[in-house]
């Protein structure tokens, strides 16, 4: 069900008037702004008045004077396929299409604002990003953990930034507003704008986060390998551990796509190994009938099996989950040597094959659009913004609505009930 918004929520901040005329040569119709149907009712099924979302369009006049202006790149957190397409597609857009020449790449995340870390910025133009989307990762580096806001603008004021692209997950966008905020009350004119990436696709108000079908096109391969050693011994059991942390997205799509998978375990979804309504139980009748079976599961899945265990957190405030699928190799490993039942287990972890692998052709085309409709909002004077897409269109998200909330399987329709049918799997929780 979605979320009930009201318009205030969907405002997008702009600098002040565009009266500078663009240099793009589009036809006025296709520069017009448009608007993007969000909910017709309220959360009760009632009737109400129509929220939108504003879509992404190159405007007619902009703010900024592409000759005298500075943009920096920053990509934040984790990587996943498609940063470089993204980083590049900035790049190309404000070079040829606003003949924006003075691009800085930021070193490093965050970091690279920090005098102490020494990090030089990296001076971008086309030749610098030629090939680049032919790459895994980001060219530009990323890091983990908060850095002063404070020093983060004083190093843009002193470098004559007037806008800066983040390019990030949850807490990078929130760093990326944290930025506006501290820019806003300087009383600057400094574009902030975000792109949202997230391998897990659990971004709000996004339908489809960059780099998650060319995670979902690797994990498939490695349910296939899964699926080919389980079939290949008797009582094979494939288990596949999938990126994940919150949100099972790539372990459901993975799993509907392949069409081989017997369980899928999710964090939004709670689950017992043992007992009459357990995984074991399940698993052992599975054997019975089919001598075989193939179980994916996502990395925040069954996370309450580690209590107990103190907990640790990385850089960035992130919680570090401890590994559900190595305990689910044991588990299973334990309970049929129990039972006196030879089992050929297959355990395979594709994790950073997954998330550090170039943009497939779809991931690349959609980089692409989203870094260039990046650029039209920057260049027009929207601020504190990322851009998105919502029922296929493209759009501008204000950055406290994107991140206001984390998506999951239970937000998105009937993608579980999919994976329920497809899989068949019953619950393994008590009723």
């Amino acid at each position: 069900m979605l979320t009930p918004l009201t318009k205030e929520q969907t405002e997008i901040k702009t600098l002040g008037d565009a009266k500078i005329k663009s240099p793009l040569k589009f036809h006025q119709d296709d520069m017009r702004e448009r608007h993007v149907l969000y909910q017709p009712f309220t959360s009760d099924g009632l009737s109400c008045d129509p929220v939108f979302f504003q879509s992404s369009n190159p405007s007619p006049l902009i703010y900024f004077d592409p000759k005298k202006i500075t943009a920096a790149i920053v990509t934040c957190g984790g990587i996943c396929p498609g940063l470089n397409n993204v980083i590049r597609s900035i790049v190309l857009s404000l070079w040829h299409g606003y003949g924006v020449q003075r691009i800085k790449g930021i070193r490093f995340g965050l970091q690279g604002f920090i005098a102490d870390y020494g990090l030089p910025f990296w001076d971008l133009n086309p030749q610098e990003v030629t090939d680049i989307h032919e790459m895994g990762g980001t060219i530009l580096g990323s890091s983990r953990g908060e850095q002063p806001i404070e020093d983060i603008v004083d190093t843009m004021e002193r470098q004559g930034i007037n806008i800066l692209f983040v390019i990030g997950g949850d807490g990078s966008l929130r760093a990326a507003n944290k930025i506006h905020e501290e820019v806003e009350k300087r009383g600057r004119k400094i574009a902030v704008i975000g792109v949202p990436k997230t391998i897990d696709n659990d971004i709000s108000f996004c339908s489809r986060s960059f780099g998650f079908e060319t995670a979902v096109e690797a994990a498939t391969e490695a349910i296939k390998c899964a699926h080919s050693e389980a079939k290949s011994f008797p009582n094979g059991i494939g288990l596949v551990k999938l990126m994940g942390r919150y949100s099972g997205f790539i372990a459901a799509a993975a799993a509907l796509s392949q069409r081989d998978v017997n369980y899928v375990l999710v964090p939004e979804d709670d689950f017992d190994l043992q007992g009459e309504h357990g995984l074991m139980v399940e698993l052992e009748n599975r054997l019975d009938r089919s001598n075989h079976a193939v179980i994916v599961v996502a990395e925040g899945a069954g996370q309450k099996f580690f209590q107990g265990v103190e907990a640790k957190r990385d850089a960035s405030g992130n919680l570090q989950l401890q590994d559900i699928g190595v305990y689910l190799r044991e588990e299973i490993k334990t309970y049929f040597k129990k039972k006196k039942r030879e089992v050929n287990l297959k355990y395979i972890d594709p994790s950073y094959m997954v998330r550090s692998i170039p943009a497939n052709t779809n991931d690349g085309l959609y980089c692409a659009t989203l870094g260039q409709n990046a650029v039209h909002a920057a260049m027009s004077g929207k601020t504190a913004m990322v851009v998105s897409i919502w029922h296929g269109v493209y759009c501008n998200i204000p950055i406290e609505l994107a991140t206001s909330k984390r998506k999951t399987l239970l937000d998105s329709g009937r993608m579980w009930r999919d994976v329920i049918e497809s899989t068949g799997q019953p619950s393994f929780s008590k009723p």
